[in-house]
């Protein structure tokens, strides 16, 4: 039987469809305005406290459509922009210490559908959804550390050289120097302009000199701070899973991060703004904490609060950093308590095998820094507080040499250990940022455009479809049904792929619809070619099908390459535009051959006899 599928190809087929319309109906729900609340620091939100939300909500008497509280996180509904708006600005003002307010573009999908995994794909900025950040990187911060690593870096390259000395502190002025004697100072002096040529020296008073930061470094140090926060944040938006997110350098000292169809921005917005990382310092047994307490702190030593807020005396030398981490994962130590393990690189596992070598049978303590930016109002005004947060968060003695890889206990629980991870993994902060603007995006082109551009394409679909009625007849009735099913199917990917839908992704689904329809207009011109050659219905639909399949492929698969191209070689909307034009290709090749094959053989097929062909 030449006009015939198996069994298993017609299931196949259906199957297929019937996937393709599942998977691509969340993208007719859309989605409702919402305001998203989650806790500021390890601690996950309470039902208490998203009991006394809804009723604040349901006090100020805003139109809530919905209310969540799931893992913590509140998630509430509303029917328009305008209700989103000024709830979230209340819920700010009530919750700014306590916890993060974001605004939030919530799928509307059905509890049936998001059962099966069916999502809608995201929208670009370009068209609606997303949010946009713009970051102020804390310059002077930058600087700050960057004195306090050349003050520790002196220290050591003195005891390197054995060069005797009687401090190395930072002053308003740069980093003071003061020796003992003239021969420690040349000594001094010529380690100087050996290690660190690039600090500019000048003698403060006898034995003593002052090491200052010249501009030129300044500027390096600051564009080098930059580069690095890009570089993190890029790393930490890839954690987030985010499809083409736009991260960019904007003047000498912000950055802007477009994350397009976002869903979790309150997560987002933490993940971006939080500086933390580890520091490994060996605990000052020798000193009295006591007397650290009443001020009498060792030259060479610092006192910390563990989590408790009791005194921890610690020495100044730091054994490892976090920039020194390579690799880090949360999980459960064997007391089944939460832990983060770590990997650092080789600088790293040199000094903490060495270190830990030296001082068995001692303790180490491990150091959580965070550097946190959070709005107050206060007498009426919104003021941003930045805060340095620095607490011991574990204490353990040394039993063991270990290096390389190595696990941090001491944390509150899992969350804490698997955002602690994530931020370790992706990098620290060269420097502090603080969000100086949050904005949900519209589309940038205007709705009125965005509707006109959706409206040629509509008319433009229903054109074709009419010339494919009316020039095909029967075979153009079933080249349609093949070009929805495209359509429906391309979607449904996209969807389960979870991409963000640009213009220019929507420009290459237009491109798909022509490429269908030609598939089908070749099909079609061949199965005419052989019954003017005097052919058989059946045995011109056989053939017809057979001599236009190489010409599609080999048209097909140039436009593959093309396509494949532009993804490896274009960044950002083009790289959009080549995933879905190669998707779409795959997807018409599928639709075109196989899936009108199948609906003609269900009407000519089966060795029926006919007479004439509507075509």
């Amino acid at each position: 039987m030449q006009n015939h599928f198996p069994l298993w190809k017609n299931i196949l087929v259906l199957t297929v469809l019937v996937f393709g319309i599942i998977y691509s109906l969340p993208n007719l729900y859309g989605n409702d305005p919402a305001v998203q609340i989650a806790s500021n620091n390890a601690t996950p939100l309470q039902q208490s406290q998203a009991d006394d939300v809804m009723a604040s909500i349901n006090t100020a008497g805003f139109a809530l459509k919905a209310f969540e509280f799931k893992d913590g996180k509140i998630l509430a509904r509303f029917t328009n922009t305008d209700e989103q708006m000024k709830a979230a600005d209340m819920l700010r003002n009530k919750m700014a210490e306590k916890a993060t307010v974001a605004l939030n573009l919530a799928p509307a999908t059905p509890q049936w559908l998001t059962a099966l995994g069916a999502k809608p794909m995201y929208l670009g900025l370009d068209l609606r959804g997303g949010v946009h950040f713009t970051l102020e990187v804390d310059m002077d911060a930058a600087l700050k550390q960057a004195e306090e690593r050349y003050n520790n870096d002196i220290r050591s390259a003195f005891r390197d050289s054995k060069i005797r000395y009687q401090s190395v502190s930072k002053e308003i002025g740069g980093i003071k120097v003061v020796l003992p004697n003239e021969e420690s100072k040349i000594a001094a002096i010529e380690v100087m302009s050996k290690d660190f040529h690039n600090l500019e020296l000048n003698e403060s008073g006898v034995n003593e000199f002052m090491l200052t930061i010249p501009e030129r470094e300044m500027r390096e140090i600051k564009k080098s701070a930059l580069e690095q926060n890009i570089t993190t944040l890029r790393n930490r938006v890839n954690e987030l899973g985010v499809a083409e997110p736009v991260i960019q350098q904007q003047g000498d000292s912000r950055i802007v991060v477009q994350l397009p169809g976002v869903q979790d921005t309150a997560h987002a917005k933490e993940l971006l703004g939080t500086t933390a990382t580890l520091e490994y310092r060996l605990v000052d047994v020798e000193n009295d904490v006591k007397a650290a307490l009443e001020g009498r702190v060792p030259a060479g030593s610092r006192l910390y609060k563990d989590k408790n807020g009791g005194p921890v005396l610690l020495k100044r030398a730091v054994i490892v950093t976090g920039d020194q981490i390579t690799d880090a994962s949360s999980g459960m130590d064997q007391d089944g308590q939460p832990a983060v393990f770590i990997t650092l690189d080789g600088i790293g596992a040199k000094k903490m095998g060495k270190m830990t070598q030296e001082n068995i049978g001692k303790p180490m303590a491990v150091v959580f820094i965070e550097y946190k930016s959070e709005t107050r109002v206060i007498d009426g005004q919104k003021v941003q507080h930045k805060e340095k947060v620095e607490k011991v968060i574990s204490v353990a003695t040394i039993r063991d040499t270990f290096s390389k890889r190595f696990q941090t206990t001491g944390l509150d629980n899992p969350q804490e250990a698997r955002t602690l991870a994530l931020l370790l993994r992706a990098g620290a902060l060269a420097a502090p940022v603080e969000i100086a603007e949050e904005r949900t995006i519209g589309p940038s082109l205007g709705q009125e455009n965005i509707d006109q551009g959706m409206s040629s394409i509509v008319v433009g679909f229903m054109l074709v479809v009419l010339f494919m009625l009316i020039y095909y007849r029967t075979f153009g009735l079933i080249a349609n049904f093949a070009l929805i099913f495209n359509l429906v199917f391309l979607i449904a990917i996209l969807s389960l792929l979870q991409a963000t839908l640009t213009l220019p992704g929507m420009a290459g689904i237009v491109l798909t619809v022509g490429m269908a329809v030609d598939a089908n207009v070749l099909i079609n011109e061949r199965i005419r070619e052989e019954l003017r050659n005097g052919n058989s219905p059946q045995t011109s639909i056989f053939v017809g099908y057979e001599k236009a399949f190489a010409t599609i492929l080999d048209s097909n698969v140039t436009t593959l390459l093309v396509a494949l191209l532009l993804f490896g070689f274009g960044t950002g909307p083009v790289k959009g535009f080549a995933v879905v034009l190669s998707l779409g290709i795959l997807t018409s090749m599928f639709t075109a051959i196989t899936g009108t094959r199948m609906l003609v053989n269900w009407i000519y097929g089966d060795n029926r006899r006919v007479e004439n062909l509507s075509i």
